[in-house]
């Protein structure tokens, strides 16, 4: 699951389970809401139940106004937070790829074994399980190489 997606089977468990005097319970806002109106439509529905929110160490009362206010004060600067993390990480992540360092998952085998696992599979001698085991690898990785071997040599 990604940050954009809003359901969270965890967090509409626990909302279902809360009931009138609770106090749902959270250690950071980020944890619980993932943008200011994500965060508002929760504390709208546990208004609405009549339940808590504790933030850490501070309760949330959703019925005073400066709790209000403090609470979305919490949100914009969690959001924010939240912003910045993502804008570091794609910098990091282009300078890194502008440097060639960022190359995605190597494959289990050198070129070398996916050649002779290629030459071994076209003799018609062996097995996709057989190659698997003489190369220590799982099956899908013999049957991605050979999807890699062929599509190398095939123009």
């Amino acid at each position: 699951m990604t940050g954009a997606n809003r359901a969270r089977p965890g967090l509409d468990q626990a909302l279902a389970a809360v009931r009138a005097g609770d106090v749902l319970v959270v250690p950071k806002l980020d944890r619980l809401a993932r943008s200011v109106p994500d965060a508002r439509a929760i504390a709208d529905q546990l208004e609405k139940k009549g339940v808590k929110l504790a933030l850490g160490t501070s309760v949330y009362d959703p019925t005073d106004p400066m709790g209000k206010m403090f609470f979305n004060i919490l949100a914009t600067f969690a959001e924010f937070e939240a912003d910045l993390i993502r804008m570091r990480t794609r910098e990091g992540m282009s300078i890194a790829r502008a440097k060639g360092k960022l190359r995605g998952k190597q494959p289990k085998l050198s070129e070398k074994q996916q050649k002779e696992l290629s030459r071994m599979h076209a003799s018609g001698e062996y097995s996709i399980s057989d190659l698997a085991e003489l190369f220590s690898v799982s099956r899908p990785t013999v049957y991605r190489t050979l999807q890699r071997n062929s599509a190398k040599t095939t123009p």
